[in-house]
């Protein structure tokens, strides 16, 4: 049980930090529509950063439901 409860936060760590390397926009204008960027296609780095956050996220959850159904 420990060990499932460490695994779940090493890879909430991981889903925070590629969740944060992800460059969207940068100015406080963005979080409010006012960005003029389209975004079409990930490449490189990016492609990879996303693919990640959705392997992680998939974890994350997968785990939490793990460890719920165990606790009962």
């Amino acid at each position: 049980m420990l060990s499932l409860q460490i695994i779940q936060v090493i890879i909430t760590i991981f889903l925070v930090t590629t969740v944060l390397l992800q460059q969207r926009g940068s100015g406080l204008g963005d979080a409010f529509g006012a960005g003029s960027e389209v975004y079409v296609s990930r490449r490189g780095a990016e492609k990879v950063l996303y693919y990640l956050t959705i392997i992680f996220g998939t974890t994350f959850f997968v785990l939490s439901v793990l460890q719920l159904a165990l606790n009962k």
